[in-house]
C-alpha cells in the first residue's frame, strides 16, 4: 500500500549554469483514491523564468538568461521519478564560441552561449520494498532508496559536456500543512570536457574523469496555509553540496590554483497559485520569484585566477528571478 507519507522525492542536482526547475510541492495521495494507471501522481510541467545577474566562471560581469523549463514528476507503487530539462540562453555578454569578433566591434557581434541541461531522480521506498511501516517515525515518514544520473552541453568556450551520476539515500520528514522536506547523503562521481584543460594542460580532447566524491542534496516544501484561502503561497527551495573532485585529469597540476573545492548551490522560490486565484483550478498556473545562493561554481574556488581580476566574481552567484508554469 502507497502510504500517504510517501513525499515527492527530487532532491535536485544543482552544478548546472541556471537551472531553475520546478519543485514539487505536494505528496503522493493515499492508494484508495489512486486512478487505475500505474501511477498515482502523473505531472507534467512546462516553465519560462527570467534569471538576473547570472554568472559563469571565467566569464566578466553579470548578466541575465532566458529559461525555458521542462519537468516531470511522476509517483507509482514502489516509489517516486523525477525528470527536468532546461534550454537556457544567455545574452552576447556571455558569447557563444567561435566568437570572433573584429577588434572595435560591440559586445552585441556575438551570439550569446546556449546550454541544455538535463537531470533525472528516483526513489524506492523502503516502507513500499518492504511491506513495512518500519521506516515511519515521528515526522520520518520514509527512507528511500535514490539514483539519478545528470547530462548538459554548452556552446561557450569552456565547452562543457558533463555526465554524472549519484546514488544513496533519501530521508523524507513532514512539515505542517502537508509540507516535506527530503534531504539525501549521496555519491557523485562527474565526468565532464574542458576546452581550456586541453589548451593550456595538455589533456588529449580537454575530457576530464572526476574523482567520485560526496554529496548532500535536499529538496524542500511548505504550503503558507496560515495565509487567506485568497492568497495561495507555497515556500520551496533546494540546497545541495558537493564535494571536492580532484582536477579531473593526471595532467592537471593537483595544486590549489586547479583542484577542485567544495561546491553549494541553494535557491528559494515563494509560489502563487493564479490558477486556483482565477480559475478554481489548483496548481494548473503558477507565478514566481526565486532567489539563488551559488559559490565555488561547478567545484571551482572563488580564489581560482579564473575568477578574480577583471572576472571576480564569476565563480559565485547571488541572483534573483521571475517566473510562469504551466501544468499538463
Amino acid at each position: 500500500m502507497l502510504r500517504k507519507s510517501l513525499l515527492a522525492a527530487a532532491a535536485v542536482s544543482f552544478a548546472t549554469a541556471g537551472l531553475a526547475a520546478d519543485l514539487p510541492s505536494k505528496k503522493a495521495p493515499a492508494a484508495q483514491a489512486a486512478p487505475a494507471s500505474i501511477f498515482f501522481v502523473n505531472d507534467n510541467t512546462l516553465s519560462y523564468s527570467y534569471q538576473f545577474n547570472a554568472t559563469d566562471p571565467g566569464v566578466p560581469g553579470k548578466f541575465g538568461k532566458n529559461v525555458f523549463t521542462f519537468t516531470h514528476f511522476d509517483v507509482w507503487a514502489m516509489g517516486t521519478n523525477f525528470f527536468n530539462v532546461d534550454l537556457l540562453k544567455s545574452p552576447s555578454s556571455d558569447p557563444a564560441a567561435p566568437c570572433l569578433a573584429p577588434a572595435g566591434s560591440p559586445p552585441a557581434y556575438c551570439a550569446g552561449a546556449t546550454e541544455i541541461y538535463g537531470l533525472f531522480r528516483s526513489t524506492l521506498g523502503f516502507n513500499q520494498l518492504f511491506g513495512t511501516k518500519a521506516f515511519s517515525m515521528g515526522p520520518l515518514s520514509n527512507v528511500s532508496f535514490e539514483v539519478g544520473a545528470d547530462a548538459n552541453s554548452e556552446n561557450n568556450y569552456l565547452a562543457p559536456a558533463k555526465k554524472s551520476i549519484v546514488a544513496g539515500l533519501q530521508f523524507s520528514f513532514d512539515l505542517p500543512y502537508k509540507g516535506f522536506f527530503n534531504i539525501s547523503p549521496l555519491y557523485f562521481k562527474e565526468w565532464n570536457h574542458n576546452a581550456f584543460a586541453q589548451y593550456y594542460n595538455n589533456v588529449p580532447g580537454g575530457s576530464t574523469n572526476f574523482n567520485g566524491t560526496w554529496a548532500v542534496e535536499s529538496v524542500y516544501s511548505l504550503p503558507l496555509a496560515f495565509m487567506p484561502d485568497s492568497v495561495p503561497l507555497t515556500f520551496s527551495g533546494r540546497a545541495a553540496f558537493y564535494g571536492p573532485k580532484g582536477t579531473g585529469s593526471s595532467l592537471i597540476p593537483s595544486d590549489a590554483a586547479h583542484k577542485s573545492v567544495t561546491e553549494f548551490n541553494s535557491e528559494q522560490r515563494l509560489t502563487l497559485d493564479v490558477g486556483k486565484m482565477a480559475l478554481g483550478r489548483a496548481g494548473v498556473v503558477n507565478t514566481f520569484v526565486a532567489y539563488r545562493y551559488w559559490t565555488n561554481k561547478f567545484g571551482i574556488s572563488s580564489s581560482n585566477s579564473s575568477c578574480t581580476g577583471t572576472k571576480s566574481g564569476s565563480c559565485t552567484e547571488n541572483a534573483a528571478s521571475v517566473g510562469l508554469s504551466v501544468k499538463f
